[in-house]
């Protein structure tokens, strides 16, 4: 039997989402869609992006460690690709170029500060 803390305050309660029947978003860039699953202010984010057979995120920076768990498809960027089942991350100061394989993307993205892109562009960010 398990035993629950008792504490003082009642306890935040949890989040629970149903991804299967949020609508996708369109993102600042063609080809690519996006689920916001978690965000606060501070630009922390959780997504699930789609990307069609070749849709690019063009050249940005991470601020901070961006990781990436491909569900389907291929992402790829000039160091290599990650397939389904595979992850990556991406330490704070890399920049890359990224875009999905042939047959598209499905992937699960956890940034914990924006990026920054070299042309701009708000996306995975919090002022979006």
């Amino acid at each position: 039997m398990r035993q629950r803390l008792l504490a003082p305050e009642p306890s935040p309660p949890s989040v629970f989402l149903d991804p299967a029947n949020m609508p996708w978003e369109e993102s600042a860039f063609p080809g690519i869609r996006s689920k916001t699953l978690y965000s606060d202010p501070s630009g922390m984010c959780t997504l699930l992006l789609k990307l069609e057979p070749g849709a690019e995120v063009p050249l940005h920076e991470h601020t901070a460690i961006e990781q990436t768990y491909v569900l389907e498809g291929r992402f790829v960027d000039e160091e290599g690709e990650c397939l389904p089942g595979q992850f990556v991350w991406r330490p704070a100061g890399n920049t890359h170029v990224a875009w999905a394989g042939p047959e598209g993307a499905l992937i699960l993205g956890i940034f914990l500060r924006p990026n920054v892109f070299a042309a701009g562009q708000k996306f995975f960010t919090a002022e979006e």
